[in-house]
């Protein structure tokens, strides 16, 4: 009995964000403003209805457990086109990975629209940040309950989608664009990871069903159906795809630029889910890295690397949602710190744990500006100064080279403009030029 209900619940949870994209994105485009209220409504009953689905497939899913062995139930929902040599199974997967981390999504997605109603009141855009809200809850659900590594990936675009757009989500300024369009390139740049990832596993075992890549063992145990070779190769293709959306060094210059966007959702983005979607993605693979020494021993010095970047960069920041997304840096490096030594449920708790604690900062940020100011009036001035001696901006030392280096964050977005950027935007110059002689013969 609980298999035959575990279905039908697990989709409702993903259909029911997926029709309030439609019922909120449907009118957006046809210049039909919905009324705050009307809006802040659907979305009450949309995220509530979709976490008690979820609540009631993974009790569901508990009773199943006691009789399964297996402890993993797949869910099979067709196939949505098939070539010769290929084929697209939307398929869905409950274990003990995606049920707790889907209850956790759809809990924290619900808290911060519930926020978000009220702090985007009288918003213009109101509207518009709850059609992109949408998209990322679908998203974010895709690839946590995802079973083939297509529907990961469609869900991986998505939160990149919506991520790049509410970061450029106040576009009559210059520099909100500006950063939305750098986060945007980063995300491209690295989920050519996760691309050829699902390229190479269709390649290698004709499919890209985790049970056949997996095996029917519980996670995170399972035997990949793969050489250590091939595991390798895959697995470091999926730790460049994790180091994008995490922001792990070298591409952490995009995270502090992300904070233009509102607090909602940089909580809910840069603090909750969407930067830790790149360890959740090697959380799920974690037999495949298990088979990947070398994977593995990149993801730890990846996470320290970032972790130790994090901690002395984010220790100058002025602006406090800059502040608390280096400290999220550091936290995230630390979660694959852990992913990479093989402590994989010590990941999940550090994961809950600390997306529920940093979302709670970033969504209380605001008022305690508010109140700090309030504070500040009432004695009448700054409740702190920085006195720096005279003699010591004349003398360079080590703490001060320390400083230079922390408020430039490290150099990094100077190296890839060096090492990336340049390159690029020579050889499509360079094409531009060969394009433009072509043509002129031809006319």
């Amino acid at each position: 009995m609980s298999a035959d209900l575990i279905r039908p619940l697990t989709v409702g949870a993903l259909l029911v964000p997926l029709a309030l994209l439609i019922v909120l994105g449907v009118p957006a485009f046809a210049r039909h403003r919905l009324s705050e209220r009307t809006t802040g409504l659907l979305v009450g009953i949309a995220t509530s209805l979709s976490f008690g689905l979820l609540v009631a497939a993974a009790i569901a899913f508990a009773f199943l457990r006691r009789g399964v062995e297996s402890g993993v139930e797949s869910i099979n929902l067709g196939t949505w086109f098939s070539i010769p040599g290929y084929h697209f199974q939307l398929r869905l997967r409950l274990d003990a990975l995606s049920v707790p981390y889907s209850l956790f999504t759809s809990a924290l997605s619900g808290v911060v629209a519930i926020f978000a109603h009220r702090y985007l009141h009288r918003e213009p855009g109101h509207g518009r940040f709850f059609v992109l809200f949408a998209v990322f809850d679908v998203g974010m659900l895709l690839v946590v309950l995802a079973g083939s590594i297509e529907v990961l990936y469609a869900g991986w675009e998505l939160v990149g989608l919506s991520s790049a757009l509410l970061v450029a989500f106040f576009h009559d300024r210059p520099l909100p664009a500006e950063n939305g369009l750098r986060v945007f390139v980063v995300y491209r740049a690295c989920d050519v990871g996760i691309l050829l990832a699902a390229v190479s596993i269709h390649h290698f075992l004709e499919t890209g069903d985790f049970a056949a890549l997996f095996g029917p063992a519980p996670w995170p145990g399972g035997a990949v159906q793969l050489d250590p070779g091939r595991a390798t190769f895959v697995a470091c293709l999926l730790v460049v795809a994790a180091m994008g959306k995490c922001a792990q060094v070298p591409f952490s210059g995009w995270l502090p630029r992300a904070m233009e966007g509102p607090t909602p959702s940089s909580a809910i983005f840069y603090g909750a889910l969407s930067v830790h979607a790149g360890a959740y993605v090697l959380l799920r693979f974690a037999p495949l890295l298990e088979r990947a020494p070398v994977a593995r021993a990149v993801v730890v010095v990846v996470g320290l690397a970032s972790a130790a970047h994090a901690a002395v960069v984010g220790r100058v920041q002025t602006d406090i949602k800059a502040a608390l997304a280096y400290a999220s840096l550091t936290q995230v490096g630390l979660i694959l710190v852990e992913i990479g030594l093989g402590l994989h449920l010590l990941a999940v708790l550090h994961v809950v744990g600390h997306a529920c604690l940093r979302s709670l900062q970033f969504l209380r940020a605001p008022s305690l500006l508010h109140d700090l100011h309030d504070v500040e009036a009432a004695v009448g001035g700054h409740l702190a100064h920085l006195h720096v001696h005279p003699e010591a901006r004349l003398r360079p030392t080590w703490r001060g080279w320390l400083y230079r280096f922390a408020l430039e964050r490290a150099y990094l977005d100077a190296f890839l403009e060096r090492v990336l950027v340049r390159p690029f935007l020579g050889i499509f110059t360079f094409l531009d030029r060969v394009e433009r002689r072509l043509t002129d013969r031809l006319r």
